[in-house]
C-alpha cells in the first residue's frame, strides 16, 4: 500500500471557493483544492502555503486548522492499481495577495473562483467536497462522515 500526507488550502470568499483545474495523465482533467503532498521534513502548516503559491501564483495565510482526512482508495479505483493511504489535513485560508495564474511546468492548469452553487457540477476530487463539509461545520472533532465516490465525484 502506498502512503501520501498532503495539506489542502479551503479558501472561501463571497460564496465563492478558490479551485484549481488538474490536469490528469490520460489527457482529461478534474478540480480539486489548491495543496499537496508534504515534503521530508516540512511542517503542513507550512506546505499548505508552498502549495498555494506555486499552483496558483498568490500568497495566503492560514487562518485555522479544520481537520484531518484520512481515506484508503482500493487498488481497483487507485491511479497505480495498488492500495493508496491518503491523510489529508485541511486548512482554512486568506488570500492575501498576487494573481491567479496557472502552475509553471506543473499539473494546475488554471485556478478559479467558483461560486459554491457551481460545484456540485463539476468533476471534482472528493478532497473538495471533504474541505468543503469540513468549513460548512467545524466540527469540533475536525472528522467528516467519509464522501461518497462516483459520478462526478473521483478520488
Amino acid at each position: 500500500m502506498s502512503f501520501r500526507l498532503a495539506a489542502y488550502a479551503v479558501c472561501v470568499e463571497d460564496g465563492r471557493v478558490l479551485l484549481v483545474r488538474c490536469v490528469e495523465p490520460g489527457g482529461g482533467s478534474i478540480w480539486s483544492l489548491p495543496g499537496g503532498g508534504v515534503e521530508h521534513a516540512e511542517d503542513p502548516f507550512d506546505a499548505v502555503v508552498r502549495e498555494v503559491a506555486e499552483e496558483t501564483g498568490c500568497t495566503s495565510k492560514v487562518l485555522r486548522l479544520l481537520g484531518v482526512d484520512s481515506r484508503v482508495i482500493p487498488a481497483a479505483q487507485a491511479r497505480a492499481g495498488t492500495s493508496h493511504q491518503n491523510v489529508g489535513i485541511f486548512y482554512r485560508v486568506a488570500i492575501t495577495g498576487g494573481r491567479l495564474r496557472p502552475e509553471p511546468g506543473g499539473e494546475v492548469a488554471e485556478s478559479v473562483w467558483t461560486p459554491f452553487a457551481e460545484v456540485e457540477g463539476l468533476r471534482r476530487s472528493s478532497l473538495v467536497d471533504v474541505g468543503l463539509s469540513l468549513a460548512r461545520s467545524a466540527p469540533a472533532s475536525g472528522h467528516v462522515p467519509p464522501v461518497p465516490v462516483g459520478g462526478l465525484v473521483q478520488h
